[in-house]
């Protein structure tokens, strides 16, 4: 990472900016060609790994790439406020981000699924959810499990 000052090392807050967002771009490489996508997810975070829940359709383009090309790239990030100065190349924004790398793992076990599914309630709505055999069987379950990723951050002066 070239800013270091602006580097995010510690669990806690890796978490908190985790729990920050709601989306997460998922990008691939479809025969040579980039193509991201924005995605709902779940997720937890064990140690140093982190592991993203998502669902789709059973079928579509982004299936359609990741079942040629397992490896993606993702990006977690919020806004903050502008940054405002006289010159405009001292203006900006206060942010957050993760960013990393890994592979996508399709769940077909129920039990898995049903868990994914949970998890990615509760960080999208902080509801408690179980889903069923019929309810997840009903959806594509896949997760990136990494610990190739990096956070970042750009504080508002105190």
């Amino acid at each position: 990472m070239r800013r270091k000052d602006r580097e995010v090392t510690d669990r806690e807050t890796i978490e908190e900016i985790i729990k920050a967002c709601k989306t997460c771009h998922l990008a691939m490489v479809d025969d040579g060609k980039p193509y991201v996508v924005p995605l709902n997810f779940g997720y937890e975070l064990d140690a140093d790994n982190l592991t993203l829940y998502f669902h789709s359709a059973k079928e579509g383009k982004k299936l359609d790439i990741l079942h040629k090309n397992s490896s993606v790239c993702f990006d977690i990030a919020s806004e903050g406020m502008p940054i405002h100065a006289e010159s405009p190349c001292n203006c900006g924004y206060y942010f957050s981000s993760i960013i990393g790398m890994g592979t996508v793992e399709f769940i077909e076990d129920t039990k898995e699924k049903c868990k994914a599914l949970s998890l990615l309630m509760k960080h999208q709505a902080d509801r408690d959810v179980e889903f069923n055999e019929a309810q997840v069987n009903s959806v594509c379950v896949y997760k990136v499990s990494t610990s190739d990723y990096s956070g970042k951050k750009k504080q508002m002066p105190h």
